[in-house]
């Protein structure tokens, strides 16, 4: 039998280059928007890639996961992001009911 969905929302973002230290990256933030009562976030991850390669960089958080890709920005090049978000239901352990983001895509 299937799980129940996630008593919490998550969004995320689709990959943007933003300036680090006067370097641009490529990064994507997977937050949660909403919980339910008695629910709070539990997990979140953030992954991007870029398109056609393998490998990506994915960073996990609680309530915010923002994600760099590791590689250096190419522009002109498609990325995609993509993650996923769990909530719990307090007090109880979290289950495998995590809603999946993604992917967005975006040539930049």
């Amino acid at each position: 039998e299937p799980w129940p969905p996630s008593p919490c929302g998550f969004s995320i973002t689709p990959p943007q280059v933003v300036q680090v230290d006067g370097v641009s990256k490529v990064t994507a933030t997977v937050t949660s928007t909403v919980c339910g009562f008695a629910a709070s976030p539990y997990q979140s991850v953030a992954c991007v890639e870029l398109q056609g390669q393998p490998g990506g960089s994915c960073m996990q958080g609680t309530d915010t996961a923002q994600v760099y890709f590791s590689q250096p920005y190419t522009p002109g090049a498609t990325y995609i992001s993509r993650g996923r978000g769990c909530g719990i239901i307090v007090p109880t352990l979290p289950a495998d009911n995590c809603q999946i983001l993604g992917p967005l895509t975006a040539p930049l």
